[in-house]
């Protein structure tokens, strides 16, 4: 590193969480944050962040009290609400870490995840108080939290230092904060563990505040925004864009436990103008907005698309009820923030149907971030929109290691970190991913991609979801197959005659050895813990059907 002149700056000035809502206090002191739980159990909530911020103090004071120190871990187990919303600035300004808990995980994994992290206490919400007691009862932690409007019905195994979270406010001042080590953990998540145990990344403070800031460039929050937090804010923080609609000031909804239906409304009512969220809800959420009378018309809702690629034809149906959907890219390694499909000018000037084919990549590397693909080897491959290679990732916000792991050194290479993810890179920098390394189906020596099998799949009317994997083949060592959730409209038709046509469908895009050889119709397609297709358990259940 070259040592330059030294600046007169303030540099010594440290990037915490807390001045996040000390600002959003002080300067949009009458902004309202709502919030959902009338699917809880609870009520709806509207405060304004001067409100929330008395109680963001006041928690921490209490935490305080119950003898949490800089450094320590604190479980949160609990929904998109105001409850754990305040947690993300009352635990980490007191300089310890906010352990986020996704309640979709197995039991044994949550264990593990409390186990290894040395958590000393834990946040249950009501809702979840079932998951809350198994842990609780296979873990020694020195208090309990419950997140509740209500603590007069619960039932707790747990009967000693458990504490109603409205008395932490009501009977602790509110705490003034201190500079903390901007480096510093401030909240951590574990992966999903679909290969082995989760594993931990801890983001800094430092880092959170960095991309949040790269979210402003790719949302572009202002304060007369209304910004709705449908990402579980479990899942790689919620990918960071309530920290910044908080840091401009926008109004916010956290939606809290919501249905399909729930959400359409609350996007409605709310007059909801940003938001983010995976493919998975927004294939209910158009159902929902195709049954109402008279036609929803959203607020021009700008809308980010993380996870696969969002079928075409979805983003489509959805600009039609006023949502504009951008694809973006990222994991829990990388905050999650890597790309964002903004369109350059010279792709503004792009025939019509070749601005819809760049729509679907997952974008521009953003500022703050690195990208490169490499071959097997780990040559770095060109971008020229054909290389396929694992796509490669560094920067201010990106992990470098998993906390006390040893399968960091499987994972990260001289601070890049491996995604497992095949992609390629274009001359304009765009960044399309082909497929999971380990979901590419290789059939006669050639290489097909599930993604892009699924998405032509899903643009066909009679298809909800579906999903595509590669099964072990006597001849052609792997052929692809397709499991479709139909339309309940379609649910009636014959079987083999919708097959035939799926595969005509198919037959547009694709040659006809990259055509699956059966689709199966099912009525639900495993997903894991985070929403995603659950290939591993797809390709477990129809191994055999070549009797391989």
């Amino acid at each position: 590193m070259i040592e330059g002149f030294p600046s007169t700056m303030n540099d010594s000035y440290q990037l915490n969480l807390w001045r996040v809502i000390d600002y959003a206090a002080k300067i949009h002191y009458d902004t309202e944050v709502i919030s959902y739980r009338n699917l809880q159990g609870g009520k709806i909530h509207r405060m304004t962040y001067k409100e929330v911020y008395e109680r963001v103090r006041r928690i921490s004071s209490g935490l305080e009290s119950l003898g949490i120190k800089p450094g320590d871990r604190v479980a949160v187990l609990g929904w998109n609400d105001h409850r754990y919303y305040e947690s993300y600035f009352s635990i980490t300004g007191l300089g310890a870490v906010m352990l986020q808990l996704n309640q979709r995980l197995a039991i044994n994994d949550l264990d593990y995840i409390i186990k290894h992290s040395k958590a000393k206490g834990i946040f249950v919400d009501e809702s979840l108080i079932e998951i809350g007691n198994a842990l609780i009862k296979n873990n020694n932690l020195d208090f309990v939290v419950i997140m509740t409007d209500d603590p007069s019905k619960l039932n707790l195994n747990f009967k000693n230092n458990i504490y109603n979270y409205e008395d932490l406010v009501k009977n602790n001042p509110p705490k003034n904060y201190e500079e903390i080590n901007e480096k510093s953990a401030a909240t951590a998540c574990y992966t999903s563990g679909t290969t082995g145990k989760p594993k931990g990344v801890y983001y800094s403070h430092r880092s959170l505040i960095l991309h949040a800031w790269a979210i402003n460039g790719v949302l572009n929050f202002m304060p007369e925004d209304t910004f709705a937090a449908i990402v579980p804010l479990f899942h790689a923080n919620g990918w960071g864009a309530h920290i910044a609609a908080t840091m401009m000031g926008s109004k916010i909804v956290l939606p809290g436990r919501y249905t399909p239906e729930s959400l359409a409304n609350i996007l409605i009512n709310e007059g909801v103008t940003a938001s983010a969220g995976a493919p998975a809800i927004l294939i209910p959420l158009l159902e929902v907005f195709r049954k109402m009378e008279p036609k929803p018309k959203l607020n021009n809702l700008r809308f980010i698309s993380g996870a696969t690629e969002p079928p075409l034809a979805l983003m489509m149906q959805l600009k039609e009820f006023g949502m504009n959907i951008m694809h973006a890219y990222g994991a829990t390694e990388t905050t999650p923030l890597v790309t964002a499909n903004l369109p350059k000018k010279k792709i503004k000037q792009m025939s019509e149907q070749d601005q819809i084919e760049n729509a679907r990549k997952q974008g521009l590397p953003v500022f703050g971030v690195e990208v490169k693909i490499v071959d097997p080897a780990g040559k770095e491959l060109p971008w020229d929109g054909k290389s396929v290679g694992e796509l490669l990732i560094k920067g201010l916000w990106i992990a470098n290691q998993y906390y006390n792991d040893e399968r960091s050194k499987e994972s990260f290479i001289d601070n890049w970190w491996k995604s497992g993810d095949a992609a390629t890179i274009d001359e304009n920098g765009y960044v399309k991913i082909v497929d999971r390394i380990k979901d590419l189906i290789k059939s006669g020596g050639e290489w097909i991609s599930s993604i892009d099998l699924e998405n032509y799949l899903m643009a066909h009317p009679a298809v909800l979801e579906a999903s595509v994997v590669g099964v072990p083949h006597p001849k052609w060592e792997e052929r692809p197959i397709a499991l479709v959730v139909l339309r309940e409209q379609y649910k009636n038709k014959d079987f083999n005659e919708l097959e035939k046509e799926l595969k005509e469908h198919l037959s547009k895009r694709f040659a006809k050895w990259q055509i699956p050889d059966k689709i199966f119709f099912v009525n639900e397609i495993p997903k894991s813990s985070t929403g995603k297709f659950d290939k591993k358990t797809i390709r477990a259940q129809y191994k055999n059907i070549y009797n391989v």
